[in-house]
């Protein structure tokens, strides 16, 4: 359920808004209580200096008995559980409950006369917590008469405010803001979660739904949505997507139907091609058989026989590219053994050094030793090597230097023995670069654009790879080839 990004979304943004109300409500609750308390208290202050006026008052005119009248009276308030004036020592003097006259004073009463504070709040059983508040009443100049001028305070007044209301009306206050709270974290909840479902939630399944249908192939799937936010830029993006892979699956459509169609044409023509070369090749072996036996009768300095020789040259390359035709056409299988690359290389290039062009090629061989042999038929790769040392060599007419490595190395998990072959030629243009291996594409005069296809399909056949880079600086080809811990039963399939 939590991989969803919207209820992911949902449930922290109801956590953190719960978590904030919480806090606010806890906060509000707190500083209702304290406004309620400090009502109290101002009511209690109030009655008190007004107990405090009266008090004065009678006991100017000398009726000292009407002050445990007046006590009496205020402590029928029916929020006050007693009001009473000791003695700083701790003696009830006076009290609106009669009995309590004589006894000591509460402890914690007294305990507000001695402190700094001239209230405070503790449990008196059984009327629960009151706010209790003292006053001081100081001997002035119209008490010395009873009191004498001996001490300064001649009692304290002292006012118990029962608290029970007060509670009451913090609690029914708390449930109310509670309730409310509670009822607009709900609202709030609610509201939040139709409005990522409906413009956030919705929009998403409806482009997941589309971009199945185009996984599916169908390219005329499209999002309908009327908002200009991020999801209606999002889903904008989607269909212009969507509109361009259309384009490019037509075009791709169309592209393959041409390369389909070109490559009948090819097959067609290949098979014409083979055909035509085993009409050929046995004429031609006629036309060479001929030839030779007429210019090994010649006498040497018969001007004709230079004649005939240029004759059998060109018998010779009509052959060879017969032969590439039918080779390329259907190659023969290869005859696979356990061979050693450094070798096959070596050999190959005492072949490569009868070429004309070789003694102005300086070699720079750098074979890596105990190389783990291949399963490869070694006179195939020796016609692969032969092509592109022999295409090296033509690319440095002027003379260069070849440079040919052999290493291992492993690609996905495969171990691969690697040769590169490297010259210091003019390099192929790009535009070249990518058909190379194109069948019949050559920019040789005499040649027959077979020799680098029948190479890769070669190295194609041993499960190998050819490659093949370029620039200015010359040109270097790349063959890899499965070692031996690959089985060779698996490596060609015909």
């Amino acid at each position: 359920m939590f991989r969803s990004l919207t209820t992911r979304v949902i449930v922290t943004t109801i956590s953190l808004l719960v978590g904030g109300i919480f806090t606010y409500t806890i906060f509000n609750v707190r500083q209702q209580q304290e406004m309620l308390i400090g009502t109290a208290r101002e009511a209690t202050e109030l009655l008190l200096h007004t107990v405090e006026s009266s008090i004065y008052n009678t006991m100017h005119i000398g009726n000292v008995q009407d002050v445990g009248m007046i006590l009496s009276m205020v402590g029928q308030h029916n929020q006050l559980v007693g009001v009473r004036l000791f003695h700083p020592h701790g003696t009830i003097m006076r009290s609106s409950i009669p009995g309590e006259v004589g006894r000591a004073a509460n402890e914690n009463d007294l305990k507000i006369y001695q402190s700094s504070k001239n209230y405070s709040i503790f449990n008196i059983p059984p009327h629960g917590e009151v706010l209790s508040m003292v006053k001081p009443i100081y001997n002035e100049e119209a008490c010395h008469i009873c009191h004498g001028n001996k001490v300064r305070v001649i009692g304290i007044l002292n006012i118990n405010y029962s608290l029970n209301r007060t509670k009451m009306q913090m609690l029914e206050g708390s449930r109310i803001f509670i309730a409310s709270s509670i009822a607009i974290t709900i609202f709030l909840a609610l509201a939040i979660s139709f409005i990522l479902l409906k413009f956030v939630r919705e929009p998403l399944n409806n482009m997941i739904k589309t971009m199945a249908k185009v996984e599916r192939g169908d390219f005329g799937a499209r999002i309908e949505y009327e908002g200009k936010d991020e999801i209606g830029r999002l889903i904008d993006s989607f269909n212009s997507m969507v509109d361009r892979l259309d384009v490019a699956h037509q075009e791709l459509e169309q592209l393959h139907f041409q390369q389909l169609e070109r490559a009948d044409r090819l097959a067609s023509i290949g098979e014409m091609a083979a055909g035509i070369a085993h009409e050929i090749k046995n004429p031609l072996a006629g036309i060479m058989a001929a030839v030779t036996i007429i210019k090994d009768e010649m006498l040497q300095d018969d001007p004709r026989e230079a004649i005939l020789g240029e004759v059998v040259d060109q018998v010779k390359r009509l052959d060879k590219t017969v032969n590439d035709l039918l080779f390329f056409g259907k190659p023969s299988l290869p005859e696979l053994t356990l061979v050693d690359i450094n070798t096959i290389v070596t050999t190959t290039l005492k072949f490569a050094a009868q070429h004309r062009g070789g003694p102005n090629i300086e070699k720079r061989i750098a074979l890596t030793p105990d190389l783990l042999p291949v399963v490869a038929d070694s006179k195939q790769m020796q016609q692969v090597f032969l092509n592109i040392v022999l295409n090296a060599y033509q690319a440095m007419p002027s003379g260069g230097v070849l440079t040919v490595t052999s290493s291992a190395t492993v690609r996905n998990g495969i171990a691969y023995v690697r040769v590169d072959v490297a010259d210091t030629g003019s390099g192929i243009p790009p535009q070249i670069l990518e058909k190379i291996f194109t069948p019949f594409y050559t920019t040789k005069a005499q040649g027959t654009g077979l020799g680098l296809p029948i190479c890769e399909k070669l190295v194609k056949l041993h499960k190998g790879d050819i490659r093949v880079t370029s620039d200015a600086s010359g040109t270097v080809f790349t063959i890899e080839l499965p070692s031996s811990t690959i089985d060779s039963t698996e490596m060609i399939e015909v």
